[in-house]
């Protein structure tokens, strides 16, 4: 690993152009300051028991969170003492987080997906004394396996057992508690100092068990003020919330919202996430590049063939070459204004009230964005800007510009926060976000804080004005026996680019001649393409190993391989039985490929591709 010594280029610490360094001493302070700001204004949007979006106000949600954080100290909850929440995105989430930190205390989240030995290790781990859950699922992992001092929160549904509290049993202590001391919770909030720990953010664990990353108060804040200090939101902005509240992406959004004033709607059902931006309107979305990807692939899919298939692909042609004078800022003039005018009516305008119709931009997050996916998106009008951050960075280490975007890149770094990049080529990051270090390890002993630098593990470049771009990961690189380095993440974002069948891709090909694939399709797209030739559906494993369906994929292999360089290109491929799944271990929560259990499980797969190697 480099030293701090030994760097390179640096991007520019704009904390000389911005001050940054007045924000609130913490969470809690950031929320009842907002609340202060505006009573009346709407905070959050959620759907009831009917279904129906309903809203609550700055003041409302306050009620609600400081009745919550008065029972989690009537059960006897100290400063810095972690309450574990397991849920899937919900307002319910979002307002125990607000009541622990307004009670001083700080969250350990737990994905909802996480299996019960997981879920068992880092309550451990993390030594949480209260634990939220959302039902009877959540519930059942740990009612059995918890220490018995555990005191346990049920969102919804209903417990025999004497160690679980209700949601509104608990918001009922809280009340009986603030009719005794009033001040109670304010107290808590005042009491909050910036370096003390807000939130354990357990990592994806790709290689091992997670660990426990140490996010301080200020951590938070320091997020909400730098994205002020850049302009990037606004208090009227709404944003539409699906993203996991348990990933550090999601609890960003959530610091910087109460720092900006904008309103939130919540839904984290990921098959509802249209409809609710139809229903919603929102005007900016944040998400994982797999749901742009997505969606691509299932308005290309719509329209494959017949007469909307050539509207569609001249639409787009028009709207690629009228991506770089709009890059630049340049108005439209001509016979290109005059397509692109009729594009946007035909297809574009569709798109986009798919959307809402109020989109000003959406940000991609917590892996690369397949570049070809981003262009597409804004030959539609449509802006999807890349941000780059990892859980030990709070999130958000650079974002992009929506006003000045370049595609490809992820921005350059905050205010406040200054990148350099090793001579390695690995990505250094130090500020205000930089997490304190990992659970039960101190900086030394962790090895990737070094000298107040945290090492990203991530490999890129800065251009001449700071714009950061990530090319690869350090530890995935691919070594051919040729001694040939290849980036599994560019080979596998431009066969994702190629197929819009292809739901992952793996590739393979350490200490082997040449680069192989594993393709996961998406059932429903490819069993529509299927129904369209006239192929049987109703053997799913006979139907993707048809020849019809290789020869498909093997068009769009050829076509990705024609971007890449010839040491990078795919020479076979093997398509997998299902999509890459979290239980069986293929996938981390945050859906971060798993190579090394991938490569065990398929070894078979894999090897076969190799059969005529030496």
């Amino acid at each position: 690993m480099s030293s701090s010594a030994e760097l390179a280029p640096q991007g520019p610490d704009r904390s000389q152009d911005v001050d940054v360094s007045d924000r609130s001493p913490s969470v809690g302070a950031m929320f009842t300051a907002q609340v202060a700001l505006g009573r009346n204004r709407e905070a959050f949007r959620h759907r009831d028991a009917d279904d129906r979006w309903v809203s609550l106000t700055w003041a409302e949600t306050r009620d609600i969170v400081f009745e919550l954080a008065a029972g989690l100290l009537s059960l006897g909850l100290e400063r810095e003492q972690r309450v574990a929440i397991a849920s899937s995105t919900r307002i319910e989430w979002i307002l125990a987080d607000l009541a622990v930190m307004c009670a001083g205390g700080a969250t350990t989240t737990i994905y909802p997906t996480s299996t019960a030995p997981v879920v068992d290790y880092i309550l451990s781990d993390s030594e949480s004394r209260i634990l939220v859950v959302e039902d009877d699922q959540q519930l059942a992992k740990v009612l059995d396996h918890v220490d018995e001092a555990t005191t346990i929160v049920l969102i919804e549904g209903t417990s025999d057992s004497e160690r679980v509290l209700g949601w509104e049993e608990l918001r009922r202590r809280g009340r009986e508690l603030l009719a005794e001391q009033p001040d109670v919770v304010e107290e808590a909030v005042a009491g909050t100092r910036p370096e003390q720990l807000a939130t354990l953010i357990y990592t994806s664990g790709t290689t091992g068990q997670p660990k426990g990353v140490r996010i301080t108060h200020d951590s938070w804040a320091y997020i909400g003020r730098g994205v002020v200090a850049i302009d990037l939101l606004r208090p009227d902005d709404l944003q539409f919330l699906w993203l996991p509240l348990s990933h550090v992406f999601g609890k960003a959004l959530i610091a910087i919202q109460l720092e900006v004033g904008f309103a939130t709607a919540v839904d984290g059902r990921i098959d509802r996430i249209v409809d609710g931006l139809g229903e919603v309107r929102p005007t900016f979305m944040a998400g994982a590049p797999r749901i742009f990807e997505k969606v691509r692939a299932r308005v290309m899919t719509g329209a494959a063939s017949g007469p909307r298939a050539k509207i569609a692909r001249w639409a787009f042609s028009v709207g690629k070459r009228s991506a770089a004078p709009r890059l630049r800022g340049e108005p439209l003039t001509g016979l290109l204004k005059v397509q692109y005018a009729i594009a946007d009516r035909l297809v574009f305008s569709k798109l986009k009230a798919r959307l809402g119709g109020r989109i000003r931009f959406m940000v991609s997050g917590s892996n690369k964005l397949n570049a070809q996916v981003q262009s597409w998106f804004y030959s539609a009008g449509l802006l999807v800007i890349e941000g780059y951050g990892l859980t030990e960075t709070s999130a958000v280490s650079a974002v992009n510009d929506p006003r000045t975007p370049r595609l490809g890149t992820v921005g350059p770094a905050l205010p406040g926060t200054t990148i350099k990049i090793a001579d390695d080529g690995e990505v250094l990051i130090k500020g205000p976000g930089v997490a304190s270090g990992y659970q039960g390890q101190d900086e030394l002993e962790s090895g990737s804080f070094v000298d107040g630098w945290f090492h990203t593990g991530d490999i890129g470049e800065l251009d001449a004005d700071g714009y950061l771009k990530i090319t690869d990961r350090k530890k995935d690189l691919i070594k051919t026996s040729g001694g040939k380095y290849v980036a599994p993440q560019k080979v596998e974002g431009a066969l994702v680019a190629a197929s819009p069948y292809a739901s992952q891709v793996v590739v393979s090909g350490e200490g082997r001649k040449y680069i192989v694939a594993l393709i996961a399709l998406d059932p429903d797209s490819i069993t529509a393409w299927a129904k369209s030739q006239g192929l049987p559906t109703d053997d799913y494993a006979a139907m993707i190993n048809s020849p019809q369906v290789r020869a498909l994929l093997q068009s769009h292999v050829d076509k990705a391989n024609a971007t890449l360089e010839r040491h990078e290109t795919v020479k076979r491929f093997a398509v997998l039985p299902a999509e890459l799944s979290i239980d069986e271990g293929e996938v981390t929560p945050s859906m971060k490929i798993r190579r090394a259990a991938i490569a065990e499980k398929h070894a078979d797969l894999l090897a076969g591709l190799y059969d005529d190697e030496d």
